[in-house]
């Protein structure tokens, strides 16, 4: 059911563990965002933050990175504004917790190969807690980062997940904007 639009049912999301999702990657991109890693929802219709109402996207429109609010089933769409999407760890869980911090140091390999063959201008992580742990960095906030990762600079932004509720959308967008404008 990759691909499929419409919703997935109980059953196909709990079938989705351990499932990946395609990159969204082209040459030279303005910004790839790093998330932690696919939920189950996105393993089960093969989209990233694809369950619907995913902050991503209202962060991504908000902060004028798109001229609308796109869905899960549009992240291909991307690239068109320079922008790209990929996961530390390929694997969908039901939670990030289930994602190991031996996971996350090797998924920083992974990610420094397709970084030095994209070439974006800069890399955004999309979990204080993920960049933490994958590069040791133990006193890592939100923001600019001054290191560079395989020639890009890098960003620090909160993890949009509907379950982060530390962050709630007007901030996700002003966070996403500080990054936008940094280009």
């Amino acid at each position: 059911m990759p691909g499929a639009h419409r919703r997935p049912t109980a059953k196909e999301v709990a079938a989705a563990a351990g499932a990946t999702v395609p990159d969204v990657l082209a040459a030279g991109l303005d910004i790839l965002f790093v998330g932690i890693n696919p939920g189950l929802y996105s393993g089960a219709v093969g989209h990233h933050f694809a369950r619907p109402g995913n902050r991503f996207w209202k962060a991504l429109a908000g902060a004028g990175f798109t001229d609308r609010v796109l869905t899960g089933f549009e992240d291909g769409a991307l690239t068109g504004f320079g922008l790209g999407v990929t996961n530390l760890v390929e694997r969908a869980t039901a939670s990030a917790d289930e994602v190991s911090d031996d996971e996350l140091r090797a998924g920083v390999r992974r990610l420094e190969a397709k970084v030095r063959r994209f070439r974006p201008r800069a890399v955004a992580f999309l979990g204080v807690g993920m960049y933490r742990v994958a590069f040791g960095v133990r006193d890592a906030a939100v923001g600019a980062r001054p290191e560079r990762f395989a020639g890009a600079t890098v960003w620090v932004l909160p993890n949009p997940s509907g379950l982060n509720a530390h962050y709630q959308v007007p901030e996700l967008i002003r966070l996403f904007g500080d990054l936008r404008a940094s280009l």
